[in-house]
């Protein structure tokens, strides 16, 4: 009954309104208290929680992704790749979708994604007569790919909460990625074959498309700076944040000029303010997870697990359902700072592979990102467009479903997920 309890309380605190972060610090500091224990570990478990060098990556990722926002790379890059594929049928959908895809590898985050593409893209594709259902739908759902491309900010905690490799978390993250491109670019060329409202652009002159290439060939830089610098060993993961808020720094504003001081500003002020609200649910996650491992939730979860579910395939259905539910009203970094701790010694003792979990782990969160009532994507598409949040949610339906499908297919073929890690020692 322990375990019920703390969850309805929880989901209570939750419910009623109490920030994420609050409500696991609160619950977890009174857990400790009727144990009887001091008050003394809090002030530990708050040093211990931040304590941890490749947490210094998150502010610099998202440093790096709010001045790239600021500076409008999106324009550049939108226009670079729809001079290679906008004259196909859905084309300017295919190229919102591969320049979310590559914004994702250098920002690590799904809502500067969002921002940065749809900003440029969303005017563009309703100019060209794409209904707006669909076209807001295609831009949020694109814009959670920026929590599954390498780098991923998701990733990186994930990888410090199960002490894995945050490199190879990123490899395990690339073909699920591509994977999500790839169904979210066929439907929309199908939607498109049986849709007669959008223009098919002009097939760019070579060349044109070289121009564009070129304006776009600095921010590709970056992404292959970073990527390349982790993969070939050149620099770690938190080194690689660091050289690539210096480096957007120095393209936006003294390469392409298109950065203010003012706009640095804003950009810093946001990485700060966002900073802490992460760092505040990282520092309540650690205090919530001392106490449940305190009163041995995971292990009662365990003999649950061992008791009525008699497969992996039942657990991982009993997971999927659980952060489906979750997703509704959790953000993706609270649900994974909360279930995390909780499922992962019933995931190793299943013999589940903790990298291949944490991919999928994620593509279920990634749903959360486009989720009503508390989608953050939506609301960032929602403030782009001047739109209803209705028009965005009817829109987002069809990318849902590519998800779930996208998370059956990397548990019937798991090499989707395990094959690049493994090749690439």
């Amino acid at each position: 009954m322990t375990l019920v309890y703390i969850a309805i309380a929880l989901l209570t605190l939750l419910f009623i309104g109490v920030p994420v972060a609050f409500s696991l610090a609160g619950l977890g500091a009174v857990l400790i208290v009727l144990k009887g224990l001091p008050l003394a570990m809090l002030s530990q478990n708050l040093y211990g929680s931040l304590d941890n060098f490749v947490l210094l990556s998150v502010p610099l990722f998202l440093l790096m992704s709010n001045i790239l926002l600021k500076g409008g790379v999106g324009k550049d890059l939108f226009e670079a790749v729809q001079s290679w594929v906008g004259h196909w049928p859905g084309g300017l959908g295919v190229a919102a979708l591969i320049s979310c895809g590559l914004f994702s590898a250098i920002s690590g985050s799904s809502v500067a994604t969002a921002a940065t593409v749809g900003t440029v893209a969303i005017p563009e594709m309703t100019k060209r007569g794409y209904a707006k259902p669909f076209t807001l739908g295609l831009l949020a759902a694109g814009g959670t790919l920026g929590i599954l491309i390498p780098p991923s900010i998701p990733l990186i905690v994930y990888g410090v909460i199960t002490e894995e490799s945050i490199g190879k978390l990123f490899l395990a993250g690339v073909g699920p990625g591509i994977l999500l491109i790839l169904l979210f670019s066929v439907f929309s060329i199908i939607y498109a074959r049986f849709s007669k409202s959008q223009q098919v652009l002009e097939k760019y002159t070579m060349a044109q498309r070289r121009v564009a290439s070129l304006r776009a060939l600095p921010t590709l830089g970056l992404a292959l700076l970073i990527l390349g610098g982790i993969y070939s060993g050149a620099f770690t993961p938190t080194e690689a944040s660091a050289v690539g808020a210096a480096a957007s720094f120095v393209l936006t504003m003294f390469f392409l000029r298109t950065l203010s001081w003012k706009d640095f500003y804003q950009a810093v002020r946001q990485t700060v303010s966002t900073t802490i609200v992460l760092f505040l649910i990282v520092v309540g996650a650690k205090i919530f997870g001392r106490a449940i491992t305190i009163y041995q939730i995971p292990n009662m979860i365990s003999s649950l697990v061992d008791m009525h579910i008699a497969s992996t395939d039942g657990f991982m259905i009993v997971v999927t359902i659980v952060l489906l539910f979750l997703g509704l009203f959790l953000e993706s970094l609270s649900m994974l700072l909360i279930m995390v701790p909780v499922v992962l010694p019933t995931v190793m003792a299943l013999g589940v592979d903790p990298i291949w979990f944490g991919i999928y782990f994620v593509i279920l969160i990634e749903v959360a990102l486009i989720t009503p009532p508390v989608g953050l994507n939506l609301f960032v598409i929602q403030a782009i467009s001047n739109s209803p949040l209705g028009v965005i949610a009817r829109g987002v339906v069809p990318f849902i479903l590519l998800m779930m499908f996208s998370v059956a297919l990397i548990y019937y073929v798991p090499s989707i997920v395990t094959w690049l890690p493994t090749v690439w020692k």
